[in-house]
């Protein structure tokens, strides 16, 4: 009995820790939230929704993503954009020759 007791005992702090710790989006919501104090109806409505979709600033800047793109699916789309216009055989060399100067 004193086992079972004990193990219950141990158990009940990880049974609640997730339920308590706050999620990235409980965090945004708070923060927009305060932010937000002083608007009312339509224009508070439009900066939360504005706020909770807006992209955290520490992501990625946008210059360094355009200036080299890090994954492979970043090359991809550079290089297809490249190569509107290109069919064919013409379009398979350049596709071949483009993601290898984006490595």
């Amino acid at each position: 009995m004193k086992h079972i007791l004990a193990i219950l005992l141990l158990a009940v702090p990880f049974c609640f820790n997730s339920a308590l710790a706050a999620t990235d989006q409980q965090t945004k919501m708070g923060t927009c939230n305060k932010e937000a104090t002083g608007k009312k109806g339509d224009e508070r409505k439009a900066f939360m929704k504005q706020c909770l979709s807006a992209k955290p600033a520490a992501d990625a800047p946008a210059a360094a993503t355009a200036a080299a793109p890090a994954t492979q699916q970043g090359k991809m789309k550079t290089c297809n954009t490249e190569a509107t216009g290109k069919k064919g055989d013409e379009r398979k060399a350049f596709m071949k020759e483009c993601l290898k100067k984006a490595a």
